[in-house]
């Protein structure tokens, strides 16, 4: 009979660990007003514009007054279902939170559920796909989605941030005074003009707010700009960069791997180790650029899209550890990241590059799920330039947001009046 409890124990002891659990967070958890994961087993933010054109990917999370269509979706590596709700945060044009109450901004009570859920299909790595559309706000401006798990708003897992805007100004490019010289051979100057005939506008020199956002990088945008010119008997405000300081560098295009089949790796991918599991996606070693001549060629300006052409369905899309590998004769003065929307574009631990003084290259190993990525390699340095490994080119493509905010007395917030987005150097 001992003998029988023994086996017992020992067999309950060996039940698997569902697969993730060890990634939860138990210590306190702060909130911060940005895109962050606050949790290693939730993998794959998006927050989408709910289209059936795939090319919809790409797209901002930004929506227009009365088009409700964004939907936020992760993954959870998880055998088990959780329990997760959001909420949605009102803040100010440079992202501290507003003084608004919910109930300024929302119709509905301020804790939603997420009840659409998929489980995945046979995959190496098992997780639970969850998806939920935002609901309508009453005020344009910006706005950060927190989910959390349970009724514990402190056990938050990710956070996203979206902006809706009411188009009361209207925008025209102004591509004639552009500088140049070295500066313009580096740089891309963005003139532009805002219309606001069409709202009333009080002190437009000091309550009208523009930030410019280049290929939807929160750690690339310029805040706070001030018109150069302002013609009140027109209703305009009027936007000119000159200087080497208000411009933006024309950055170089991005690197790119195709992981859409793990059984048929597509181009970059030098080579897959089966003898891992999950397996292993070696990129081709990459190298500095910063010298070369530009070379055009089409990129996703730092973003991925999802797909799976082994078995043509999302849900049996497989996770992969995908290892990078950067070579430097030796180690820049300073730290050097893996940057794009594959790591939300934060300069974190996770997207640190390692280096070793024997092989003289940086490395770094991420998890991500089958797909079309894009990334570059940024430096954070006091003597070095963030594109010191990639270069800059004005020729280079990249997508431009111009965000107009108009600070309200009533309500005291924020009110995004104006938005537009273009391809500098369109293909």
């Amino acid at each position: 009979m001992k003998r029988l409890v023994c086996i017992i124990l020992i067999l309950s002891a060996c039940s698997p660990i569902p697969y993730g659990s060890s990634g939860r967070q138990t210590g306190a958890k702060v909130l911060t007003l940005s895109d962050r994961v606050y949790e290693s087993n939730i993998k794959t933010v998006r927050l989408l514009q709910a289209e059936d054109d795939p090319i919809m990917q790409f797209l901002p999370a930004v929506t227009k007054m009365g088009r409700w269509n964004l939907i936020l979706e992760f993954d959870d590596l998880h055998t088990e279902r959780d329990n997760y709700y959001f909420r949605i945060i009102h803040c100010n044009q440079d992202w501290t939170k507003s003084i608004l109450t919910d109930l300024d901004y929302l119709f509905d009570f301020n804790e939603f559920p997420i009840n659409e859920f998929e489980f995945s299909l046979d995959t190496w790595i098992p997780y639970v796909h969850y998806w939920a559309q935002l609901p309508p706000v009453k005020l344009p401006g910006n706005y950060v989605v927190a989910v959390y798990r349970g009724s514990d708003k402190d056990d938050v897992i990710l956070s996203k941030r979206f902006m809706v805007f009411d188009p009361r100004v209207t925008f025209v490019r102004d591509e004639k005074f552009v500088s140049s010289g070295p500066t313009a051979m580096r740089n891309q100057q963005l003139n532009f003009t805002v219309n606001y005939k069409n709202v009333d506008l009080i002190n437009p020199m000091e309550t009208v707010n523009v930030t410019v956002r280049q290929n939807q990088r929160w750690d690339y945008t310029a805040q706070s700009i001030k018109p150069s010119f302002l013609r009140e008997n027109i209703s305009e405000l009027e936007y000119r960069f000159f200087d080497d300081a208000t411009m933006f560098r024309g950055g170089n295009e991005f690197r790119f791997f195709d992981l859409r089949s793990v059984l048929y790796p597509g181009r970059n991918v030098a080579y897959m180790d089966k003898n891992t599991m999950p397996w292993t996606a070696y990129i081709e070693k990459d190298k500095n650029r910063s010298g070369e001549l530009y070379s055009q060629y089409p990129d996703y300006n730092g973003g991925y899209f999802l797909d799976n052409y082994d078995y043509r369905r999302l849900n049996a899309s497989n996770y992969v550890n995908v290892a990078f590998t950067l070579q430097s004769p030796q180690p820049v003065n300073g730290n050097v990241y893996l940057a794009g929307a594959l790591t939300h574009w934060s300069l974190t631990d996770e997207s640190k590059m390692r280096y070793d003084s024997a092989k003289r290259e940086y490395s770094t190993t991420l998890l991500l799920k089958q797909g079309w990525y894009d990334y570059q390699y940024v430096v954070q340095s006091k003597t070095q330039p963030p594109l010191f490994f990639e270069g800059s080119h004005f020729q280079t493509e990249n997508f431009y947001e111009v965000f107009v905010y108009y600070r309200s007395f009533k309500p005291m917030a924020d009110l995004l009046i104006g938005y537009v987005n273009f391809f500098e150097n369109p293909r």
